[in-house]
């Protein structure tokens, strides 16, 4: 019996000796970054300056894998589903943890399912107008919008996007009546709002900054509480009175539920060894976003939070997706 007990002990601390090995000499081959949506957009163009980044500090390579479709839940579905080993990872926007609140039997929950390894980088929206409307401030649209006969509309990249649930939470905030405008992409969107066929639009600065130029478009409000470099004498959104209005797109690094600590820590600190670098920097700030990195457990607590706040806005709009 001696003997039998013996070898039971020995099974768990062989088995915690293999894992210690493993963690140290991780990634032995290459890993897997999966993006939910189409290459080219503004998700995959980051994933790829942090793969780059990661492969660099890790001397292995971080392959990017597009897995688009149903709002970004198939990539996102593939990531719950894989082995918590560090080799498949994925990159997640804000949209993360709005989905499983539009979309109906979904197979994973966007807390529970995933382990955060690290924030990645931030990107404000910006309100803009188009250049016909007699407005020069948010007050003044605010003001517009609440009158009689006005009928304004906010156009975005479709039912449930950030650029809607930015419009929904700035109606919420400011009490102003736009009526959403759904388009499927943000391309069109933005096409209209610059030929005057709708009035407005929440849009990613780099997407409003051409049109800025032409005369086009006009740049009212930043969603952040900070300005934007692109735009510093554009206020916030809570600058120009719009009471504790604070959103931004974010992006994460994510893996499956359950992946060792050690793992974990390992990529968390070379996402920050990575993203630190002059060229990193750069290259996303020509994205138009902010390195924006994060312990696991912050990062964690952030999902929380926005997963709170932003139940509150798809609950009083009151919309699915099937």
């Amino acid at each position: 019996m001696k003997r039998i007990h013996g070898m039971a002990w020995a099974a768990p601390l062989l088995a915690l000796s293999l894992h210690a090995g493993a963690a140290e000499t991780y990634p032995e081959r290459p890993v897997k970054v999966i993006v939910p949506f189409e290459p080219g957009g503004f998700t995959d163009v980051v994933a790829r300056v942090v793969a780059q980044q990661l492969g660099s500090a890790l001397g292995q390579s971080f392959i990017v894998e597009n897995k688009p479709g149903a709002g970004s839940t198939i990539g996102t579905d593939f990531v719950a589903k894989a082995a918590p080993d560090g080799y498949t990872l994925e990159i997640v926007s804000t949209n993360h943890v709005t989905s499983h609140r539009l979309y109906k039997n979904l197979d994973y929950d966007p807390i529970k399912s995933f382990t955060p390894i690290s924030k990645l980088a931030d990107s404000p929206y910006v309100l803009f107008v188009n250049t016909k409307l007699p407005v020069q401030s948010v007050q003044e649209l605010i003001a517009l919008s609440k009158s009689n006969g006005a009928h304004l509309r906010y156009a975005s990249s479709g039912n449930g996007s950030t650029q809607h649930l930015m419009g929904a939470l700035f109606l919420a905030k400011s009490g102003a009546k736009l009526e959403h405008v759904p388009y499927r992409g943000s391309g069109g969107a933005m096409k209209d709002l610059a030929a005057g066929f709708v009035e407005t639009s929440f849009a990613a600065v780099s997407n409003g900054l051409p049109h800025i130029k032409s005369g086009k478009i006009r740049a009212l409000g930043v969603t952040s509480t900070r300005r934007n470099a692109q735009l510093p004498d554009v206020p916030s959104l809570a600058e120009a009175g719009v009471p504790d209005y604070d959103a931004v797109v974010w992006l994460a690094l994510l893996g499956p539920a359950g992946m060792p600590k050690d793992i974990v820590s390992r990529l968390n600190e070379a996402v920050r060894t990575g993203l630190s670098r002059p060229e990193a920097r750069e290259a996303l700030a020509g994205a138009g976003v902010d390195v924006a990195v994060s312990t696991p457990e912050e990062l964690a607590q952030y999902m929380a939070q926005e997963n709170a706040m932003w139940g509150d806005v798809i609950r009083g709009l009151e919309i699915r997706i099937d």
